[in-house]
């Protein structure tokens, strides 16, 4: 089989998996079902029963994850519509994201170090609450290991998504600032979709903390690696 087909199949598959994924998920909205957890299972399995390794797949379908850098920016959209909103509360947004940063970082290092994971995994979990491209490009400054990264990334992501909206009954969250800017900065793109299906003011504070959070987070990273290890 040619280069070329294998990167068209890859591509097609890839594709089509995830929107037939989508449309059953409209149908079916359960936690197994949700594009970004069966659609990559889904994919494993077919990598294992065609014996493809998942070099040869990343390789054929890399430049998918690229468009991940366009389409974050794209929330930048929404941010830009909604500016009041961000001018009535940008000191307490400033302040959640650094603490967000603080937390999620300093949390997934010690946790892993009392595990006594391997520094590559302390360093590739260390951004796992920011956005797969920032999340790349931090753990790149850190040491940390890009396939790791990722996939520690849409773990995070999915697993805020899929308990943000029982945390925040629990807690009692009513606010939608609150519970946007929880979405964005916890669980970054999933959680910020999740957000965009509460309300137009969750769905625009997830978006603008998850970027500052993925930019801040890009900006520091030496300075982490360097207290972290």
């Amino acid at each position: 089989m040619t280069d070329l087909l294998i990167s068209i199949l890859c591509f097609v598959i890839t594709l089509g998996l995830y929107y037939a994924n989508k449309k059953l998920y409209r149908q079916k909205r359960t936690l197994l079902l949700m594009p970004l957890v069966f659609t990559p299972i889904v994919l494993v399995i077919l990598l294992v029963v065609t014996h493809t390794s998942y070099q040869d797949y990343i390789g054929e379908t890399h430049w998918l994850l690229w468009l991940l850098g366009p389409s974050t920016i794209a929330f930048a959209v929404p941010v830009y519509e909604n500016m009041a909103v961000i001018r009535r509360h940008w000191m307490s947004l400033s302040a959640g994201v650094l603490t967000a940063i603080v937390v999620a970082v300093t949390s997934s290092v010690w946790l892993a170090r009392m595990l006594t994971l391997p520094e590559e995994i302390q360093r590739s979990l260390a951004v796992r609450s920011i956005t797969t491209p920032f999340a790349l490009a931090a753990a790149k400054q850190m040491g940390g290991q890009p396939d790791l990264v990722a996939l520690f990334v849409v773990i995070t992501g999915v697993f805020g998504m899929a308990v943000g909206d029982m945390l925040f009954l629990r807690l009692a969250v009513k606010s939608g600032l609150a519970k946007g800017a929880g979405f964005g900065a916890a669980s970054h793109g999933a959680g910020t979709a999740r957000a965009y299906e509460l309300g137009a003011e969750e769905g625009v504070v997830s978006s603008l903390v998850m970027m500052l959070a993925g930019v801040v987070t890009v900006v520091i990273a030496p300075m982490i690696g360097v207290l972290m290890w």
